[in-house]
């Protein structure tokens, strides 16, 4: 009887993302995961040339990239339901409730303390300039301009990877759904020796009829009229994400100025530097 040697094949799995920032940090994450990719990444826009680049040559096990295309979030696709036909209807309601979904589990998770984080080193940098970047199409489409002032230099914080993008992907989203048409958005990151500090703030649409207590709650939004849609929860599961990754999550509200600013400690920080006090109006 002849031996025969069987080659040893890595397992093939299926990595799902809701955008191309997360699907860039997953990749990064698992570089060294020993299996082959099929990398699906909910999109709205196409993916570019260099951001295939970027993950193939971060994970170089990727087999195939499938872009899936989200219905797009706009009151225009919202009256134009009527004159598609029903299952493209019911499919886009089916994705909408997935969502759904997917959320309230997920702030299920955080609140009961049932979740996983894996720190690693991320450049806050980099990743408000991929963010902003997958944005410019749903602020363009708004008449939104965002100003963006960040530093040169890196701003390194340990963090859960695809935890922190839900966090910035949610704040982005609501300045992109709820800021008024043809106003700017303005994007300030800053660090000290101890801490790295991101605020995003605009001017709402709608009057902020509310506090910014009550904002962060689960399935509140500012004000009731507002036909966008959305489930209520994203800056209650930034808020949350935040605080669970020892960050802190502040909100300012000053009549329609919304401002929202995130600090986390920065890494290879210099001891004995006194401890600067966020911002929380400006």
């Amino acid at each position: 009887v002849e031996p025969i040697e069987l080659k040893q094949y890595k397992p093939i799995e299926v990595w799902r993302c809701t955008s191309i920032s997360e699907a860039i940090m997953v990749c990064e994450e698992n570089r060294d995961k020993n299996c082959w990719v099929y990398l699906e990444i909910e999109t709205e826009r196409a993916i570019l040339e260099d951001e295939i680049k970027k993950m193939k040559q971060t994970k170089k096990d990727i087999l195939e990239i499938h872009p899936i295309l989200r219905e797009k979030d706009t009151e225009e696709a919202e009256t134009s339901w009527k004159d598609r036909p029903f299952p493209e209807v019911l499919e886009a309601k089916a994705q909408r409730l997935k969502h759904l979904t997917e959320d309230v589990v997920e702030a299920s998770k955080i609140s009961s303390g049932n979740i996983t984080l894996h720190y690693m080193n991320i450049d806050l940098v980099e990743l408000i300039n991929q963010t902003t970047g997958e944005f410019a199409e749903k602020f363009e489409k708004r008449n939104l301009s965002i100003v963006v002032n960040v530093p040169k230099e890196s701003a390194m914080i340990r963090v859960d990877s695809r935890r922190i993008w839900r966090v910035i992907e949610n704040i982005y989203n609501n300045a992109a759904k709820y800021a008024m048409e043809g106003t700017r958005i303005y994007a300030d990151l800053r660090m000290s020796d101890r801490y790295v500090q991101f605020s995003l703030k605009n001017v709402s649409e709608q009057p902020l009829n509310i506090s910014a207590d009550e904002l962060t709650e689960r399935f509140i939004r500012g004000d009731v009229s507002r036909s966008t849609e959305g489930s209520g929860l994203g800056l209650s599961i930034a808020k949350n994400l935040t605080e669970l990754q020892g960050g802190k999550f502040l909100l300012y509200l000053d009549g329609d100025l919304f401002k929202v600013t995130i600090v986390f400690p920065r890494l290879y920080q210099q001891q004995g530097n006194p401890q600067p006090q966020p911002e929380e109006s400006k």
